[in-house]
């Protein structure tokens, strides 16, 4: 049986770097979670800035972050694991640093604050995922790495819920949502230094001998793909938020249970979904997962279509779908990128995925937005045909990826 079918919490906690490191990255979460929602708040609100120059500058400071990606991906590339994840957290304490200092009406601190918070957001995942996959391989990789994510949603949603609980205390209780949540980023890189992974040298650099000395693969298709795919991430958020309340004028009690149970759904299935597809390959179970995406888009472009008592029940229950076509894509996205790049050029590779990542965090919530002023069919039905050209080909990839193990399996036997 694969070590892919065991997820007992033990074995998966070791896999993903032991209990000190799930505490770095539950507090991380935690304080991710507190400013993360209200950032944009806390620049309109504490600084004086107007909606558009905030969000501008929160838009500009998360794009200027996907610049550091090549030097992440190099450094990761020299062995550095739990380092690079400290760095991750350390610079969005000086964000928040710089956060905290900015003045009433001053646009240059809330920028160097976002930069440097975009920064560490950015730099984060392909460090966490080179820091799991130094310590696991195989199937068991996939479960922690599925583990790490449905812990690091359920701090998200405690983050995001206690400071929802805080804002009664207007703009104090925001200033001090920033405090917790520097303590908190600053707590997190002590205890993911304290771990003290670093791939060895052989690991880092690879040899011809462990199939390792092959160029690193280019996934075009697949980093094009993610670009499209990640807009799942902001359909409970923006999406979903937008339709109801905006041009359905529901009420946002049905977005914030939405949302709610979205957070719910990743937190307690993440790991059981991505252990029982463990038995498909990973570029499959991704391809499924663009099917179920759109399956969802089009159910909630006929969910709209609806009577206006029936539209908002059915979309909500659609809403369930696309988490799910969500999980699935989560589970096997980071995880084909891991099997397929050597592990020489693993941090290289991480950090090509994590701009398309970004890249496509940064547009959806315009694009979105954009087909929505322009109805239903065009946001539903765009989403839909785009996510599903995308699975497949994800899909006609498949050969090309048996391939290239087929080669390492005959570079390991040699």
């Amino acid at each position: 049986m694969p070590i892919a079918t065991r997820s007992h919490p033990r074995a998966l906690l070791r896999a993903s770097g032991g209990p000190r490191y799930a505490v770095a990255l539950a507090v991380d979460a935690l304080g991710t979670g507190l400013l993360r929602p209200f950032l944009l708040l806390y620049g309109v609100t504490v600084l004086g800035l107007s909606a558009p120059v905030t969000g501008t500058t929160m838009t500009a400071g998360i794009v200027a972050g996907l610049v550091c990606m090549p030097v992440v991906g190099g450094w990761l590339d020299r062995g550095a694991r739990s380092t690079v994840v400290a760095a991750s957290m350390l610079v969005r304490v000086l964000g928040v640093a710089l956060l905290l200092a900015a003045p009433a009406g001053n646009v240059w601190l809330f920028a160097g604050a976002a930069l440097f918070l975009g920064i560490g957001n950015q730099a984060w995942p392909a460090a966490h995922v080179a820091l799991v996959a130094t310590i696991a391989h195989g199937r068991e990789r996939d479960a922690a790495l599925a583990g790490g994510r449905a812990l690091r949603n359920a701090g998200l949603g405690a983050g995001a819920l206690l400071a929802t609980a805080c804002l009664a205390g207007g703009t104090t209780a925001l200033r001090v949502l920033a405090v917790v949540t520097g303590l908190a980023y600053l707590t997190a890189a002590a205890f993911a230094w304290s771990v003290h992974v670093h791939a060895h040298p052989a690991t880092a650099t690879g040899t011809a001998e462990d199939g390792d000395g092959e160029p690193a693969p280019r996934m075009h298709a697949l980093l094009a793909a993610n670009v499209i795919y990640v807009f799942c991430l902001n359909v409970p958020e923006i999406a979903l938020p937008l339709v109801l309340v905006t041009q359905m004028h529901a009420s946002p009690v049905w977005s914030a249970a939405i949302f709610v149970a979205n957070t719910v759904l990743v937190v307690t299935l993440q790991v059981p979904v991505t252990v029982l597809l463990s038995r498909f390959s990973r570029r499959s179970v991704l391809a499924f997962a663009g099917v179920v995406l759109t399956a969802s888009y089009l159910g909630f472009l006929a969910a709209t279509s609806l009577g206006h008592g029936s539209s908002v029940p059915a979309i909500a229950a659609v809403s369930v779908v696309c988490t799910a076509g969500e999980i699935i894509y989560a589970g096997s996205a980071t995880a084909l990128v891991t099997a397929l790049a050597p592990a020489r050029v693993l941090g290289r590779a991480l950090s090509r995925f994590q701009l398309s990542t970004g890249f496509g965090l940064a547009v959806s919530p315009a694009v979105i937005t954009g087909l929505a002023s322009r109805g239903q069919f065009a946001l539903w039905g765009s989403l839909a045909a785009a996510t599903l050209l995308s699975a497949s080909a994800v899909r006609r990839a498949e050969r090309g990826g048996h391939r290239l193990s087929g080669w390492r399996h005959r570079a390991v036997r040699r």
